[in-house]
């Protein structure tokens, strides 16, 4: 595995759990974590609608307005944006709806592909995106892809925004997930899909701990965290 990146890599829809169990795998192997989705959504919310119809030149100036950075490890890392923490108001629906459409600008790929480069290139981390192991890092030393039928996510999102007191309908989510899907998947640039040397987990039928067990054993039989590099435990 020389010349691979100390970086592993979670890809994969909307709604499949990525975020919980890329915070999660960050605490268990001692790492940062990169919340790529969340910088798309921030450029998003910053940008607002129609962001994806404007020219090239000027949509690429107004996306390096603003800097990406992270800090600290697993449970308690957290995104920057110029300096201030990324929070709750990025994940929305209608936000997520916005970050799915000016995902599909080049332009704005590049710009956050950079940013997400330079800082797995500073240090050891776990990063969650949807072109994380075939794009950004395609040197990552270990990559993962979760799925699960849109049914599925449509039914723990839900959960989720009941838990944090909001509203939604099932058949809605389930739609906008599909939705969501058709924008990943069939976007000309860094479309969806498991990079070649990925492990693909089918999440459907199993809980975070599960998950999160296929992938820490996943790492343990190649290698462990020693192949992640010094900084991790």
């Amino acid at each position: 595995m020389n010349g691979r990146l100390p970086v592993v890599t979670l890809d994969g829809p909307a709604g499949v759990g990525k975020t919980t169990l890329a915070r999660r795998m960050a605490e268990s192997l001692g790492l940062a974590y990169l919340d790529t989705g969340a910088m798309f959504r921030c450029l998003a919310l910053k940008l607002g609608p129609g962001a994806e119809r404007l020219p090239e030149e000027e949509l690429r100036e107004r996306c390096k307005q603003w800097t990406f950075s992270i800090a600290g490890k697993g449970q308690s890392a957290a995104l920057f944006c110029n300096g201030q923490a990324v929070r709750g108001e990025v994940r929305t629906e209608e936000v997520g709806m916005l970050a799915a459409r000016i995902g599909t600008v080049p332009v704005v790929r590049e710009v956050l592909r950079q940013a997400q480069r330079a800082m797995g290139e500073q240090s050891p981390l776990v990063a969650e995106g949807r072109d994380m192991g075939t794009v950004v890092f395609p040197d990552a030393r270990f990559k993962f892809f979760l799925d699960a039928a849109p049914e599925v996510r449509a039914m723990r999102r839900l959960r989720d925004l009941e838990n944090r007191g909001e509203h939604a309908e099932l058949p809605s989510l389930t739609e906008q997930i599909r939705q969501r899907d058709a924008l990943d998947r069939n976007r000309a640039v860094a479309p969806l899909r498991p990079a070649q040397d990925a492990l693909i987990v089918d999440t459907s039928h199993l809980d975070i701990e599960g998950v999160l067990g296929v992938m820490l054993h996943h790492i343990d039989v190649h290698g462990g965290a020693q192949a992640l590099g010094p900084s991790t435990k």
